[in-house]
């Protein structure tokens, strides 16, 4: 059978099941940038391929996914940092002008190309840790023009590097300063103005919001997911990060792709995410930078089957962190999830998470997007923290 490449003598985790789906001695072949094979080498076809690499016994897993980033924005908040050690809550801090409005400000006077410019470094750094796919909300433009902008910014990621670029309408993350006073009024401005220029430009693959006490309350974030459906969007949500506003529950109502952050989720949030299918997000970059205490409920969700992502939550505030090997580090140390946990929530639940069946596992049908490691053993990409054993990436089988 005729292929374009093949990867040989290699150790797969194909994430196909909740074990890894290991094998020894495996063998990968694509064409088109599409898995043909992925499986024991003994059993495999006779591939007649124009490239075959051998890869010396390392392992391949899927490329990995960072589906919840931030990736677009102007400036950092390294004085909040400072702030924040000096004993500022986030709440404190966004309620006198910091926050997501200090980010606001600068990113609304960035061009552009100065937006696309500095979001490379942070998308480089997440590239050489293996990761092919990488989600990038807006939401700190807060008006109609840096909005757009954003979203053209982080289109034009995937023309700037090989890299699958998803993005996400995030317009209901805070009140800017121009509808101080009126959240109302400015949830109609997204939902009748906003959100169908965004549509119409096809901009965005998913829509957001910030449902919490400083952001937005359910009401407002279902006006929201009603105006997400009325252009066919799907919709995820910032859920239960600071309280809970039972945000996942409605979330999982419409049907949401994931509700992300969750340390104030409650039983019946998580009974409504597993009769929904809707992924848990979890962001311990985000736990860890905020010194929050209250950790997500991660034995309700394995008890009710809710599958795990993991993301870096890659934003300028709260988690100012590009590798998703110390998410998964993270997610072991503070959240108590395994090692088949870690990796299915950067790969397998990560694609459910953005709705991209196309990728996340090593199987026949899915893309070509690889990452081999100079490891020993997949616990090593957990075990290990500041230390990057990638060996090769493949994006679209090459």
């Amino acid at each position: 059978m005729r292929c374009d490449r093949v990867w040989r003598h290699a150790r797969l985790a194909t994430m196909t099941n909740d074990d890894m789906g290991l094998v020894e001695d495996g063998l990968i072949a694509s064409s088109d940038g599409i898995i043909l094979y992925a499986g024991p080498a003994s059993i495999a076809p006779a591939w007649d391929a124009a490239d075959v690499v051998d890869c010396g016994g390392r392992w391949i897993t899927p490329g990995l996914i960072d589906c919840h980033t931030h990736l677009i924005h102007g400036a950092d908040r390294a004085q909040e940092f400072e702030m924040r050690l000096a004993g500022a809550s986030y709440e404190e801090i966004a309620r006198t002008g910091g926050g997501i409005l200090s980010t606001m400000r600068a990113t609304r006077a960035a061009s552009e190309d100065a937006l696309v410019a500095h979001a490379l470094p942070r998308l480089d750094a997440l590239i050489a840790e293996g990761v092919t796919t990488v989600e990038v909300k807006s939401g700190y433009g807060l008006c109609a023009e840096s909005e757009i902008r954003m979203l053209r910014a982080a289109r034009r990621l995937c023309r700037e590097r090989r890299v699958g670029i998803t993005t996400t309408f995030l317009g209901a993350h805070a009140l800017p300063p121009e509808y101080a006073d009126d959240a109302d009024g400015y949830i109609a401005m997204l939902c009748n103005d906003l959100l169908p220029q965004v549509a119409t430009l096809g901009l965005t693959d998913a829509v957001d919001a910030f449902c919490e006490g400083i952001g937005f309350t359910p009401a407002q974030t279902e006006r929201m997911f009603a105006a997400a459906a009325r252009h066919g969007l799907p919709v995820k949500l910032h859920a239960e990060q600071l309280s809970n506003l039972h945000g996942a529950a409605l979330a999982a109502r419409h049907g949401a792709l994931s509700a992300d952050h969750l340390e104030y989720l409650d039983q019946d949030g998580i009974a409504a995410m597993a009769t929904s299918g809707t992924i848990a997000t979890l962001l311990p970059g985000a736990y860890y930078f905020v010194r929050e205490t209250r950790l997500p409920p991660i034995e309700g969700l394995r008890r009710a089957g809710v599958p795990i992502a993991l993301a870096t939550d890659c934003n300028p505030g709260t988690s100012p962190l590009t590798s998703l090997l110390l998410v998964m580090n993270m997610g072991a140390t503070l959240f108590r999830l395994t090692i088949a946990e870690c990796l299915a929530g950067v790969t397998r639940n990560a694609a459910r998470a953005l709705g991209l069946r196309d990728r996340g596992t090593l199987e026949p049908g899915k893309r070509c997007d690889l990452a081999i490691w100079d490891i020993d053993r997949p616990a090593e990409l957990v075990y290990r923290m500041g230390f990057n054993p990638l060996h090769a990436r493949i994006w679209s089988g090459s």
